[in-house]
Parts: C-alpha cells; structure tokens; sequence
C-alpha cells in the first residue's frame, strides 16, 4: 500500500444513512477475484437506472464532484454484510478519505487495511461539511493525518481523533502482511531456532 500522510480532494456527497455494502458494490459483481476493477461498479443501482444510463440524480454523478476523492456521508456507513470489496470498489473509484459520524465496524477496520482514511466526526461538523460541500463548487478537503487535521480553503479546521496504531498503519503504508513483514529478520532468526531444536 501507499503511505497516507497528507490528501487534499473534492468532495462528492452520498446524503444517506446506512449505507450499506451492498449499495456500495452489489453482489452480482463480486466474482471477480483480484482486487481491481472494482470502481466501476460502485453504487451501481444508485449511479446507473435500470436502462443502464447514468442517473443524473444521483450527487456524486453530477460534473461538479467528477474527480472527487473524498465522500462524505451518514450514519453507519458500511453496515451489511463483511465484504471487503466495498473498499476495493471505494478505492478504486478513486476515493482516498470517507467521512461519517460512524461505520460498521468490519467495513471501517477494512478501510485501514486497503489504504483507504475513514473519519469519524460529531452528526454536526458532518454537516457542515455537507452545506459547505453544496456552497462551493469543486469544493475541496485537505487531511493531514500527521496532524490529524482536516482543513479547507474557507476556514475549516477540524481535529479527528484516530486510533494510533491504525494511524501508524496508514503513515507507513502497511497493511497486516506488511506488518508482518516488518519483522522478517526476527521470524527467520525464531526458525532457524525451532529448525535446530529438533535436528
């Protein structure tokens, strides 16, 4: 994975609460089995109607948040089943920071793992951001997670609160087996031991 230290981005609004990962990437298009390619499905039956053309009603399709990489949203964002493709399907769509009062648990602890930065603010500040989000367009967010900061162009400052070892998670770039790795001198050393305990 890419470290996460520091992302500015527009910001595309998803004004719903339980969004859940079904919504966020259907279960028709999970047989896929790498990990990419997963984006374009992403809200299908929110984005497209049953025609299959872009639904113009839908926020994030609108040409003011084309490029957006950060989503906001509503309470229990991610609930539904354990899927960990609704991550791959945000990342890939090109979203790096989801924003939300709260999350499932599986799909927030999912995020960490796939390089993906999901905030949790007061119902309030969210909010705001979405009446700021409909004010400006092309409506920009800056993260700084070093600071953990979140800050825009119009006076915004916000600290978030994140637990530090996933913060350290994301800085560094790692997801478990990166974590692992980081102590491959130590695994090997420990093998050569139990290797030699029963020549």
């Amino acid at each position: 994975m890419e470290p996460f230290v520091k992302h500015t981005g527009i910001v595309a609004p998803v004004d719903r609460v339980n969004v859940d990962t079904d919504a966020i990437i259907p279960k028709q298009f999970l047989k896929r089995i790498e990990r990419s390619g997963f984006g374009q499905f992403l809200f299908f039956e929110w984005r497209f109607d049953e025609e299959g053309n872009v639904n113009p009603n839908f926020e994030p399709n609108k040409p003011r948040y084309q490029g957006a990489s950060v989503l906001i949203s509503r309470a229990n964002f991610g609930c539904g089943s354990s899927r960990e493709h609704a991550p791959w399907a945000i990342l890939d769509y090109g979203y790096k920071v989801v924003i939300a009062p709260s999350y499932a648990d599986i799909f927030y602890n999912n995020c960490f793992k796939n390089g993906i930065l999901p905030i949790k603010l007061s119902e309030e500040q969210v909010e705001d951001l979405f009446q700021r989000t409909a004010a400006h367009e092309g409506y920009e967010l800056s993260v700084d997670l070093e600071s953990k900061l979140l800050t825009d162009a119009h006076g915004l400052r916000i600290e978030f609160e994140l637990d530090e070892h996933r913060r350290q998670f994301l800085l560094q770039g790692l997801d478990d087996i990166g974590l692992t790795l980081k102590h491959a001198d130590e695994i090997s050393a420990y093998e050569e031991r139990r290797q030699g305990s029963f020549a």
